[in-house]
């Protein structure tokens, strides 16, 4: 795992919190995926100790340009002053170029001006990526996705999120191993992000009603009638999922419409067993009480 680059020496025994100031607050023009990548090199910044000075000598760039780069401020960045700043900072640049590709398609920029853009820049050497996050990456990559999916309703648009997810994660992986249990935290970002996306109903809830189309159950049903009937029912119930509070939700999301077994929920959510399957008891019991005659199997 990097290190956070050294600390120059402070003058007169001026501790580094108090060398500079931090950057101004990100615009609000930034798109959400360009915060992403955004907010930890703003942290890793104010973390070391360097002044914009400092960051200036190190990466080569005007005090004004990086200042608008730290901002988001105008133009979306070009990869070789975002990763001349990675590299003063000794961030991890994979994740980073990652991010900063779908911000920048985001921003709409052109397909072409994002390779022209990174084929500029000639990388050191490949970053290693802490094996701990490795492994998490591959547990976690199937469930992962399977939540999101439910929620955003393409295979495409939750491998993109969760990809983007892992590479967030990679980025404060020392926040994430600091936390009292790095797969809790690793959970919680995920689903942030995936309710953050998610279609939403008028009073803010999840819209969960559209995974409905998607069962086995209704898919299985010839007669028209009869498996549009079949996806009002399950539409209602998934409606009345998203009623549940959020820890309730998600063992209930994970086991009823991801198919995941319910002895592998508790390390998906980074919970006890005996927590979880008393979150999935108390689920199922509010869901009979919205809707007495429903069929918990179904």
């Amino acid at each position: 795992m990097r290190k956070p680059p050294p600390v120059p020496d402070q003058p007169d025994g001026e501790s580094p919190s108090r060398r500079g100031r931090p950057p101004e607050p990100i615009c609000d023009e930034a798109g959400t995926i360009h915060r992403t990548w955004l907010e930890p090199v703003r942290t890793r910044l104010i973390a070391s100790g360097l002044t914009l000075d400092d960051l200036v000598s190190r990466s080569g760039y005007s005090k004004t340009r990086l200042s608008e780069l730290l901002r988001g401020k105008g133009y979306y960045p070009s990869w070789e002053i975002t990763y001349s700043v990675v590299r003063a900072l000794d961030i991890p640049v994979d994740p980073v170029r990652r991010l900063w590709t779908a911000a920048a398609l985001e921003a709409e920029k052109d397909p072409a001006w994002i390779r022209n853009r990174i084929s500029l820049v000639q990388p050191l050497s490949p970053d290693e990526q802490p094996l701990a996050h490795l492994g998490l990456t591959q547990t976690m990559w199937h469930p992962y996705t399977a939540y999101a999916r439910a929620f955003l309703q393409t295979d495409r648009r939750a491998q993109q999120l969760v990809a983007q997810t892992f590479d967030i994660l990679w980025l404060t992986w020392n926040e994430a191993t600091l936390s009292p249990h790095t797969p809790r935290y690793a959970w919680q970002l995920m689903r942030s992000r995936v309710h953050a996306a998610a279609a939403k109903r008028p009073d803010g809830r999840p819209d969960l009603r559209p995974a409905a189309f998607s069962t086995n159950a209704q898919a299985q049903i010839l007669d028209l009638a009869a498996r549009l009937a079949k996806i009002d029912v399950l539409a209602q119930f998934f409606d009345m999922i998203t009623q549940l509070p959020p820890d309730q939700l998600d063992v209930t999301v994970l086991h009823s419409l991801c198919g995941v077994d319910k002895d592998a929920v508790p390390g998906i959510v980074g919970l006890s067993p005996a927590i979880a399957h008393s979150l999935d008891r108390h689920a199922r019991g509010a869901l009979r009480q919205l809707r007495p005659h429903t069929d918990s199997q179904e």
